[in-house]
């Protein structure tokens, strides 16, 4: 790095700004990805843990399901039947049976067959009158008169929380009480079954599926109460318990006992049991610790390699600048001060204008646009200047010049007609001629400024010039020119209307004498002038819409129609004119293949007042010439096509170029060279080159023909040229290429011609 540097502001201000660029967006992008690390990870959890309790609300209800299908299977048993339990002997297999259905089970404690208004109760352990079973089994908050009522009149399933006090256990249990009736599902049963579950079954059910859970879960029945609870932590209050069991399911954000929780609920659709899992929020926060450590490093880091990708950047953006600096330093005698971009735009701001004198196309792309849009706003004198364009002169008109079946060996004539043409100054006429190549390879289009001061005298002096440039012209290709002359106008401001005026006049040359010249403004007869609408006009009418030219259309349109309101004109005749005026532009829709142009001319077309119908005409004109573009440029780019084409199929041919192309498909080379940049996006030269290049890399791998034969079975004559160029382009010699890239190793490189 040049310390140097440093001394520079414009250096600062890039590596200032880069690190702008870099710093700017990183804090932004940090904060949302801690951001989203903290919310991504709480999701997560809360997504894992809605899968966990969506899991154990399954197994629950797989589990409960069980115990149903258990209780229908032993209303159907026929070990359990009343009378063969009375029996003394057969007792003994009933007690086996339910001892069977209780080991099927894991959660179930105990399993009670009770048949209603039986003074016995029947279990796996054996028979026991009611008496006894009070004595045995003490419920804590269920008084066993309660529990007896409840096994004789119970029709529906039920399940209580309770605890349990055994005879055979000094300790206190908290117990499920699960009761059945049987039948299931029927209106009246004959008995009832009851399950006693531990409590912390279901506990250790829960905790087997959320592992190492730090939170707490509930599980509630239909009517609220809590079945199980598990979990680590203080357990919630009654208040906030019974929140809890009312939650619709779904992960919600609450506060239990003064802190931020999150809390996710599932509902069975089984049972209508609710699974309820509470866990503290700062637990999330908790998580992403690490991950705020790592993104602090990760700035830190990326900072310290931003700042030094800024110098470097900034150093590159620099470097071609300094280097600049340096080389105007030695084209100018001012030395470099201030801003180096503005004394590189300044200096360099000379050179460029000399460049653009240097262009050949600019100059007739420029005269193009005038001929098209007139003394256009956009074409600032100072761009006149640059191609030494001068239209102060008092009058100006527009020429059409063409030759019919212009033969090949006239084609290098046209060519030097075309450059000839480009400038000619007649001074006894005090006239200037500017030549424009049109895309007609035929075709050429002059735009004529002339001095004069007498306007009586001026067609006459229009006709002095038109012979003078004929007779110029035949002294350069010995085929006499078919002209068309448009109006003179004193502003160049309306040249655009000129040359849609001489090219009315150049068609209409063609269904009359070969070579002969037609004046547009003689296009017209002394009758049609005084009440209908001139037929020069509707021919430039017509002339303008064939090109597109909308800006002439329109005042055309505007002339004519404030012109017979300005006359007074009776409603009648307004209206055939009208017509008149609305017949040449559907007709010249026709011509161009506009059918859909008919349907714009609705039957309230000339209806109203008369700025509605000029709006309605504008809008007409508006569609042909827009439409008009569009065809123009799908023909433009279907040609490129297949100039591309056949350039692709002959560009082997040495003698291939511009103007051949040209001639071939018989447009100007001015209009090729244009449209085949903007087609391809690189000009004729380079585009053949490359083409030649590829070729020559194919042939040096796949041949060991000589380099000479190669380059010349490519087109190219100069194969000591092509090998610099070749050189330049891919830093190897042909023969270098060769050997890195040949199929036949034994190749030795050879550069010699």
């Amino acid at each position: 790095m040049n310390y140097n540097y440093f001394k520079s502001k414009l250096f600062l201000k890039f590596t200032g700004s880069y690190l702008l660029i870099l710093l700017i967006p990183l804090i932004f992008v940090i904060v949302f990805i801690y951001r989203n690390a903290t919310d991504n990870l709480q999701k997560e959890i809360e997504n894992a843990h809605f899968n966990q309790l969506t899991q154990i609300k399954t197994v629950v209800d797989g589990r409960m399901n069980d115990l149903r299908d258990m209780a229908s299977r032993m209303s159907y048993d026929a070990r359990l039947a009343h009378y063969r339990i009375l029996d003394p002997y057969e007792s003994r297999d009933a007690i086996a049976a339910l001892d069977s259905y209780k080991s099927s089970n894991s959660i179930v404690e105990d399993i009670f067959l009770y048949y209603h208004h039986d003074p016995n109760i029947y279990s796996n352990h054996g028979m026991y009158s009611l008496d006894v079973f009070r004595s045995s089994y003490q419920f804590g908050s269920w008084k066993n008169d309660e529990l007896v009522t409840t096994l004789n009149s119970s029709k529906f399933p039920s399940i209580r929380l309770t605890n349990m006090l055994n005879q055979n256990s000094p300790l206190e249990q908290s117990v499920l009480t699960y009761i059945l009736p049987i039948i299931p599902n029927t209106s009246d049963p004959y008995a009832s079954v009851m399950y006693l579950i531990k409590e912390k079954e279901l506990a250790y059910l829960i905790d087997s599926v959320l592992g190492n859970y730090r939170g707490l879960t509930y599980i509630f029945d239909n009517h609220g109460r809590v079945l199980s609870y598990s979990g680590h932590g203080d357990t919630a209050s009654q208040q906030d318990i019974q929140r809890l069991s009312e939650l619709p399911p779904g992960i919600h954000n609450l506060s239990i006992n003064n802190e931020d929780h999150s809390v996710i609920s599932v509902t069975s659709d089984v049972n209508g049991w609710s699974y309820v899992t509470l866990m503290a929020s700062n637990q999330f926060f908790s998580s992403v610790l690490n991950v705020r450590s790592f993104i602090i490093i990760l700035f830190i880091v990326i900072a310290i390699v931003g700042t030094a990708i800024a110098l470097l950047f900034a150093r590159m953006q620099y470097l071609p600048i300094a280097e600049l600096v340096r080389f105007t330093n030695k084209k100018t005698d001012t030395p470099a001060s201030g801003n180096e971009l503005e004394y590189i735009r300044t200096t360099l701001q000379q050179y460029s204008s000399k460049v653009d004198l240097q262009e050949p196309y600019a100059r007739n792309h420029v005269l193009s646009m005038l001929l098209k849009h007139g003394h256009a706003q956009m074409m600032t004198h100072g761009i006149f200047d640059t191609f030494h364009l001068h239209f102060d002169q008092s009058h100006h008109f527009v020429m059409m010049m063409g030759w019919d079946d212009l033969e090949q060996q006239h084609l290098q004539a046209r060519q030097e007609v075309h450059r000839k043409l480009a400038f000619i100054e007649f001074p006894a006429l005090a006239t200037q001629v500017y030549g424009v190549e049109l895309p007609q390879l035929d075709q050429l289009a002059l735009i004529v400024s002339l001095q004069l001061e007498d306007d009586e005298a001026l067609a006459a002096q229009i006709v002095h010039i038109v012979d003078a440039i004929r007779e110029y012209t035949l002294g350069i290709m010995d085929i006499h020119p078919m002209i068309g002359v448009g109006k003179c106008y004193e502003s160049p401001q309306q040249l655009n209307q000129s040359f849609v005026e001489a090219c009315s006049a150049f068609e209409l040359r063609k269904s009359t004498e070969h070579g002969t010249t037609v004046y547009f403004e003689k296009l017209s007869s002394a009758h049609d002038q005084t009440v209908l609408l001139p037929s020069n006009e509707l021919l430039k009418l017509a002339q303008s819409l064939k090109q597109g030219n909308y800006e002439v259309a329109k005042q055309i349109i505007h002339t004519a129609i404030h012109g017979l309101d300005n006359k007074q004109r009776s409603t009648l005749l307004m209206r055939c004119v009208l017509f008149d005026l609305l017949n040449t532009m559907l007709k010249t829709a026709v011509e161009l293949k506009m059918d859909n142009m008919m349907q714009s001319a609705s039957p309230h077309f000339m209806n109203g007042p008369v700025h509605l119908i000029e709006q309605n005409f504008y809008r007409l004109a508006t569609q042909i010439c827009t439409q008009v573009e569009q065809t123009h440029k799908k023909e433009e780019h279907s040609l490129m096509d297949h100039i591309v084409a056949f350039i692709d199929q002959h560009y082997v041919d040495h003698s291939l170029s511009l103007e051949s192309v040209s001639a071939a498909f018989t447009i100007s080379p001015s209009h090729l060279s244009r449209s085949f940049k903007d087609k391809v996006g690189i000009n004729f030269v380079q585009y053949i080159w490359q083409k030649r290049l590829d070729k020559v890399k194919e042939q040096l791998v796949i041949t060991s023909d000589s380099l000479k034969d190669i380059i010349q079975r490519v087109g190219y004559l100069d194969t000591p040229n092509f090998i610099r160029k070749f050189k330049k382009e891919t830093g190897y010699t042909p023969g270098q290429y060769r050997q890195m890239n040949s199929n036949h190793p034994n190749t030795e490189p050879n550069d010699t011609v």
